[in-house]
């Protein structure tokens, strides 16, 4: 049958929580830091669970993450191929983290030894909601009928279209993680700078525009979605953030006024994504030209 496989993601992804009630998606689990305490997030978390991530952060308490290793996916994959069941599975991008190698590893390792299922890698070459509205249309694709090999090969063919921006509150957390210099982020703080990010085409996260204040970062980010969106793909489009809800309203504001048919989803932020961001982080995700 053409639709006798699951659709995995990992914990990175963020997706509408009243799609994902309704359909069969599967997570793999990610693990995390927040101070000296270790965490495992399975799937979606809850809202006051992720404003006390939140809240932790702002009362100076580290957060860092870690890759997912091949005998992880080997050990959450096995069971599924012993039923004969292939695995369709969208990464977290190779260009943010090593994730999308593992899994390699492990589908090659499990091929080994299993014949009549295989697990089938996508690297989504975004993150987030980016990776929410790529599993929502792998899910119309299995519904209709589409093989694994077919699903797949659509992904890889429609994923460059999917742009997101960001906006960062904080650069301490840009700094952390490598992305920004300190003397950048230490200046940039003094004078409220905003850095618009975008993920390009490789999958990266790279530095495009610099407002003063959020207002205009936030302007910013209305004005991408005005000129790079694609309707042809509908009017979906994905507002995430880091527990800071009148920068997500403002955007959604902003969008509605400049597309009223656009079908926005607005969450909270993975804890994954999350720790390298900060709290006051807010980004706009749809279809459209990089």
């Amino acid at each position: 049958m053409a639709t006798e496989y699951l659709i995995y993601t990992d914990a990175s992804a963020d997706i509408d929580p009243e799609f994902l009630k309704n359909e069969n998606i599967h997570f793999v689990p990610m693990r995390y830091m927040v101070g000296d305490e270790e965490r495992i997030c399975e799937a979606l978390e809850e809202e006051a669970f992720l404003k006390k991530f939140y809240d932790a952060q702002r009362q100076g308490k580290v957060t860092q993450t870690s890759q997912i290793t091949p005998h992880t996916y080997v050990e959450t994959f096995e069971s599924i191929l012993k039923e004969g069941k292939s695995i369709l599975y969208l990464s977290l991008s190779s260009g943010l983290t090593k994730t999308f190698d593992s899994v390699c590893m492990a589908a090659n390792e499990l091929a080994e030894t299993y014949t009549n299922a295989k697990v089938v890698p996508v690297d989504s070459l975004c993150a987030t909601g980016g990776m929410g509205l790529l599993l929502e249309c792998a899910i119309r694709n299995q519904k209709n009928g589409m093989t694994i090999e077919e699903n797949a090969k659509w992904l890889n063919e429609n994923k460059g279209k999917m742009t997101l921006w960001f906006m960062v509150d904080d650069l301490m957390y840009l700094k952390r993680g490598g992305r920004i210099p300190a003397t950048t982020a230490i200046i940039g703080s003094a004078l409220n700078i905003k850095p618009i990010l975008e993920v390009d085409a490789e999958g990266k996260l790279i530095t495009i525009e610099k407002k003063r204040g959020p207002k205009m970062g936030l302007k910013a980010l209305e004005s991408k979605y005005k000129k790079q969106r694609d309707d042809s793909y509908g009017n979906r489009v994905y507002i995430v953030h880091g527990d800071c809800e009148e920068y997500a309203d403002e955007v959604e504001n902003m969008i509605k006024k400049e597309n009223p048919n656009a079908d926005v989803t607005k969450m909270m932020l993975c804890p994954i994504i999350g720790s390298h961001t900060g709290p006051g982080m807010v980004a706009v995700i749809f279809f459209g030209e990089k």
